[in-house]
Order: structure tokens, then C-alpha cells, then sequence
């Protein structure tokens, strides 16, 4: 606002629409024109078409874009699809995604250094196993304990003999070193180390159906009541867990079947007191013959005949005759199925002097329980 009269109202100087105005700097006055083609420098042109007439063949995306997407038919293009009245036509061959090449196979170091990663792929490339491993370079993932593994469970196997002679309360202590060693060895033959929570709780199971055991009077019904309570109590904080569904799962198969070993395990104590030295005593006979550097079918055939001799020489100190071979050899035999299972799977050192040690000893409990009955 100014304080300037308003100028125009009586020479109106404003704007008027019929007027012509005069035409900007730059730009040249512009004149009637009669002639259309005299103002043909002045007026817009299009350049170029206006419409495309024809359809254009479709860029390929990469190869590394598509290399998982599947293929489709010719119909589908849009290269070959036919527009009524817009003059489509198919699409070269060149248009074509070209097919993706074939990844060529990881192959594993053989110098036994730690192995690496694989390239990426859709469905993933996970770290193969020391298993895997010695498949492709075409040797045997199984790997027997040795020799040393053998020695310790002889010798634990000779503390249960001499223990179970003297009586039930001082076969508890080799008993217990047992129990320990096989929950602990279980987990780690099952890739799961450290598992501590899994590793005490069947460890308490063992404790558990120790005690019911001596409290009982040694009554059998006692290691099949603490089983059923500690794999209900397994499940229950298993399904309590966050981790995912097959992690959840693997745990629950771990700690039951470790529960179940070292409360079986506890059989020992309820067997009769020369039973336990008979079998104890051809395991350890049995898993150190096994130990010799023999073919398989002859250390086996060897270990189950020096288990026997062992069982009838024990069964002529204890009292049980000659029934003692049958029962040693029964004893071997299931301690031989333990040493296979913690044989399996390209097992390490700490399996082999856990799971290889215990797993003999733990898996005869049954035998020698129910052949000491059937026999003594």
C-alpha cells in the first residue's frame, strides 16, 4: 500500500484486455498473419512420431537375477504375445534368459585344515561335517575309540567287579563315576556341547534312582518309576524352552536318551552282587580284545570268546559255575553295540574318552540284570 493516489481512473492505464500489449524483450513482435505458412517459423512442431507402431523385443535382466527363477513358456513373453491391430511380432531368439550354468561342488580340503564356506545359494550351503568329510574323500566316519578308551573302561569295569563283592553301598561310588561319564559322552556324540542343563538333569535322574534303589531295597520297580518321572520332567522343560522347534527337538532326544542311559545304568546296583562281577569283568575283557589292531569280524568274533572265558572263570570264584560264559557273553555283546554307537559319526577325542569309555558299560546294565536273574 502507498499513499499515491490511484492512477487510471480517469486515463485508465490498467490493464485491458482487448489492447495489444507490447511483446517482451527478446521475443519478435508478432503480426497478424494471413498466410498460415508465413507463421510456420513461429508456431510449435512436433518433432519426431507421436506413436509407436511397433512392439520392442523385452532387455533381458542378468543371468545372476534369474538364475533361480523358473522357466516359462513361449506363450508367456511378452515378446510373443499378438496385440490385435498394434503389429506385434514374436521376439527374437536373442531376447531369450539365458539358462543359468551349473555351480560346480565344493570340494573339501584334504589337508585337514578347518573347512570354509561355499558360495551362497538359495537354499544355503551349510559347513560340512567332519562325517561328511571323510565320505567324500572316500574314507569311514567311523572311528573306533582305541586303545587307551578301552583301558579306562577296563578299569572301570574292574572298580564294579570288586565293588559289587564287598556290597551294594561300595558299588555306589564306581557307579556314580559312570552315570556322570555317560550323560556328559552322550551329549557330546550328539553334536551338543556345552549342554549343561541336559548334562545335570540326567545326572540327577541317576543320583535319583540310586536312591530309590538302596531305599527300596533294590527293587527294579524303582529305575523304571524315576525313567517315566524324569522323561516327563525332559518334556516339560523342553516345551518350556524359545528355541526354535528343531533345536527343541534335538534337545529333548539328547537329554532322554542320556536320562535313560545313565538311570538304566543303575542296574548294576540292582543286580545280584556276582552277576555284577561276572559281567563287569567280561566287559572289560571283552572291550580290550576288541582294541587290538584286528579286522573287524575277527576282533568281534575274539572279543565275545574272551568274554566268555572271562565270564566262566569269574562264574568258577563267585559261585556261578559255567552259567557264568553264557552271562558274560551276553554282557559283551551289548557292551559291544555301545562301543559301536560311540564308534559312529567321526566322533572327537572328547567322545572317545567319554561316550567310548561309558557307553560299553552303561549299555550291559540290562544284560547282566536280567541273565543274573535267569541264572544265580
Amino acid at each position: 500500500m502507498t499513499d499515491q493516489p490511484y492512477q487510471g481512473y480517469d486515463g485508465y492505464d490498467g490493464y485491458d484486455p482487448y489492447r495489444q500489449q507490447p511483446a517482451p524483450q527478446g521475443w519478435p513482435q508478432q503480426q497478424p498473419y494471413d498466410d498460415p505458412q508465413a507463421a510456420q517459423p513461429y508456431t510449435q512442431q512436433w518433432q519426431g512420431q507421436t506413436w509407436e507402431t511397433q512392439a520392442q523385443p523385452p532387455v533381458a535382466p542378468p543371468a545372476e537375477e534369474t538364475a533361480y527363477m523358473p522357466s516359462q513358456g513361449a506363450g508367456a513373453a511378452y515378446g510373443g504375445y499378438q496385440e490385435p491391430g498394434w503389429g506385434g511380432t514374436q521376439a527374437p531368439a536373442h531376447a531369450q534368459t539365458p539358462a543359468p550354468a551349473q555351480a560346480p561342488a565344493q570340494t573339501p580340503p584334504s589337508d585337514g585344515s578347518e573347512p570354509g564356506y561355499g558360495p551362497a545359494t538359495v537354499a544355503g550351503n551349510a559347513r560340512i561335517t567332519d562325517a561328511q568329510r571323510a565320505r567324500l574323500e572316500g574314507r569311514s566316519p567311523i572311528i573306533e575309540p582305541g586303545v587307551q578308551p578301552a583301558g579306562l573302561t577296563a578299569l572301570l569295569g574292574l572298580l564294579l567287579a570288586g565293588a559289587a563283592a564287598i556290597g551294594p553301598y561300595a558299588l555306589v561310588v564306581p557307579l556314580v563315576a559312570l552315570q556322570a561319564v555317560t550323560a556328559a559322552g552322550w551329549f557330546r556324540l550328539n553334536g551338543m556341547w556345552p549342554a549343561r542343563q541336559g548334562i545335570a538333569l540326567a545326572f540327577a535322574g541317576a543320583l535319583t534312582a540310586d536312591v530309590a534303589l538302596l531305599a527300596s531295597g533294590r527293587t527294579p520297580a524303582a529305575i523304571l518309576g524315576t525313567l517315566g518321572v524324569w522323561v516327563l520332567l525332559a518334556l516339560v522343560l523342553q516345551l518350556r524352552s524359545h528355541a526354535d522347534p528343531d533345536e527343541r527337538m534335538y534337545g529333548l532326544m539328547a537329554t532322554v536318551a542320556s536320562a535313560a542311559l545313565a538311570i538304566v545304568a543303575s542296574g548294576y546296583l540292582a543286580s545280584h552282587g556276582d552277576a555284577v562281577t561276572v559281567g563287569a569283568a567280561s566287559v572289560a575283557v571283552a572291550v580290550l580284545v576288541r582294541a587290538l589292531p584286528l579286522p573287524t569280524p575277527a576282533s568281534v568274533a575274539a572279543s565275545l570268546l574272551a568274554a566268555a572265558g572271562a565270564g566262566a572263570l569269574a562264574g568258577a570264584l563267585t559261585g556261578l559255575g559255567s552259567a557264568g560264559a553264557l552271562l558274560g557273553a551276553g554282557a559283551a555283546v551289548c557292551a559291544l553295540i555301545g562301543h559301536r554307537a560311540a564308534s559312529y559319526d567321526y566322533p572327537s577325542r572328547f567322545v572317545h574318552f567319554t561316550a567310548g569309555v561309558a557307553l560299553p558299560l552303561a549299555a550291559a546294565a540290562p544284560a547282566v540284570y536280567l541273565l543274573g536273574r535267569a541264572l544265580v
